[in-house]
């Protein structure tokens, strides 16, 4: 159905990317002009058909199972109904061991590419994207394969992927002329430690960690640290404190985090607005974190 408001569904297969482009092209059509679109792209331990872990069952759609404590609708809360946006749900088997989905992401940075044309074909519109976890290299995979333009803003929370990699990705043409918030938190420190050793043995930082250097179209957004919150509450968009001290999916699962990235994408809120403060030490979240937090007692998908 035309008035249909689900996202549209994309799979990266073994056979390549899985459109509905005739949907595609109907829902672009239907949409406002400066209407954003949207790709979103989940991390680790998702795959498309695996019962509750599938993306589009859960955080990539409009009604996840409630008994889903990771299940955020990123849609819904995003504003992506086909009429204030439109949502593309990026689907790609990570249901399996890190190391296997680190590679597996990067391949898939061919369909987030794919996806990118289609949709400039189709309508002359750029797409923007947010990325979860190893979703964000699946996202920076695609910068060195399109022209400039295509991609025009990235939202990548706890992301997985090592500076050297990003650094490479934003000196493409399509690198410097996209705009990143890469937002990270201290809560993200164990996640970000074991990608740095079980993946890369201690050799590569993760951009977790912030990229390290300024950039003009780099936004490093520190959601744990005191003046970051404060600066973000002044602008009207107060966050609640954080679920756990470690937490590798706070980035969307704090209250207030979605509302903000939805003013960054409909352009309410500019990135050059957005306080940007030098992060607490490593380890500060587990060694000073707020009494009574619990750890999180298990690890489930990204």
């Amino acid at each position: 159905m035309s008035d249909d408001p689900r996202p549209i569904r994309a799979d990266a297969t073994s056979h390549g990317l899985d459109l509905d482009r005739d949907r595609l092209a109907r829902k672009l059509d239907a949409l406002p002009p400066g209407a954003p679109v949207v790709v979103m792209i989940h991390g680790w331990r998702y795959a498309p058909g695996f019962a509750r872990d599938c993306p589009h069952g859960s955080i990539l759609s409009l009604d996840p199972a409630p008994q889903d404590r990771r299940a955020v609708s990123w849609p819904r809360h995003l504003g992506l109904d086909g009429r204030q946006g439109l949502g593309i749900a990026l689907g790609w088997n990570a249901k399996c061991d890190p190391w296997r989905a680190h590679l597996r992401a990067h391949r898939t940075g061919d369909a987030l590419a794919s996806i990118a044309r289609t949709v400039h074909a189709l309508s002359g519109r750029p797409v923007q994207i947010i990325a979860h976890s190893m979703g964000a290299r699946v996202a920076l995979a695609a910068l060195p394969l399109l022209d400039p333009g295509l991609i025009d803003r990235m939202v990548l929370l706890a992301a997985a992927e090592t500076r050297g990699r990003t650094l490479a990705a934003l000196a493409t043409p399509a690198g410097r002329a996209v705009e990143v918030i890469n937002v990270t938190t201290r809560e993200n420190d164990l996640f970000d430690a074991c990608f740095e050793w079980g993946i890369h043995l201690g050799l590569r930082t993760s951009i977790g960690q912030g990229l390290g250097r300024s950039l003009p179209n780099w936004h490093d957004l520190w959601i744990d640290q005191p003046r970051t919150l404060a600066g973000l509450a002044a602008l009207g968009h107060p966050l609640a404190d954080p679920p756990r001290r470690i937490c590798h999916w706070s980035p969307y699962l704090r209250p207030g985090t979605i509302a903000l990235y939805r003013a960054l994408i409909e352009g309410r809120l500019s990135a050059a607005d957005l306080p940007l403060h030098r992060p607490g030490r490593r380890w500060s979240r587990l060694i000073l974190g707020a009494r009574g937090m619990a750890l999180s007692p298990r690890l489930p998908a990204a």
